[in-house]
């Protein structure tokens, strides 16, 4: 209470803007894609542009996510930290639009098929196996399961996202037919990222 007092009022501001203002933006993508469905834009298979846009965007804010800590570490922009957990909520918000997309739209809820799939589809199965690694993770975000696991099993397991982002990005190498172009760049970004948590912080 007395560090806010002492910070000028735009400082403040700025702080407490900061949350709300990327929580909007983190909305703007699914937004968009309410747009393009309303507005009849989205090509001549809606159902797979849905589909793989939300998992676009759950990869996306996944290694996002995975960035705050290093940016932390090596800039000193401590602000930017108290945006991790919701950045990682929405990437697992995300990732779960991607897959109710995936099971309602593409598959029409039918269960048994989907299941064939996961079977079938190696891509699919590690998709599946990736979402499985985020769900004890987006349940486990508050700070009172934090308190109940401890700090130290609360860190351990959470270190699951960075296999949720490698096997977030196998999935989409092994989904596209062509063009590995974004699929490569994703990879580059998480194993720099990777990299980055074995180098010393910034003095």
């Amino acid at each position: 209470m007395t560090d806010l007092a002492a910070q000028p009022p735009s400082r403040n501001l700025q702080k407490r803007a900061l949350k709300p203002v990327v929580f909007v933006l983190c909305l703007l993508p699914l937004a968009w894609l309410g747009f393009r469905a309303a507005t009849n834009d989205l090509g001549f298979n809606p159902i797979e542009t849905i589909v793989r846009d939300l998992g676009d965007w759950a990869l996306r804010f996944l290694i996002i996510g995975l960035a705050v800590t290093p940016v932390r570490r090596f800039t000193g922009l401590n602000a930017v930290g108290r945006l991790r957990r919701m950045l990682g909520l929405f990437a697992f918000f995300y990732v779960t639009l991607h897959l109710v997309a995936f099971i309602g739209l593409d598959q029409q809820f039918d269960f048994a098929a989907v299941w064939r799939e996961i079977l079938k589809r190696k891509f699919i199965t590690i998709g599946m196996l990736a979402f499985v690694i985020l769900l004890p993770l987006a349940i486990t975000s508050t700070d009172g399961m934090v308190r109940r696991l401890g700090g130290r099993a609360w860190r351990r397991l959470h270190r699951g996202v960075y296999l949720a982002g490698v096997l977030g990005v196998i999935h989409y190498f092994m989904m596209v037919k062509a063009g590995l172009q974004q699929p490569t760049i994703y990879a580059v970004i998480l194993a720099a990222l990777l990299l980055a948590r074995l180098m010393p912080a910034k003095a």
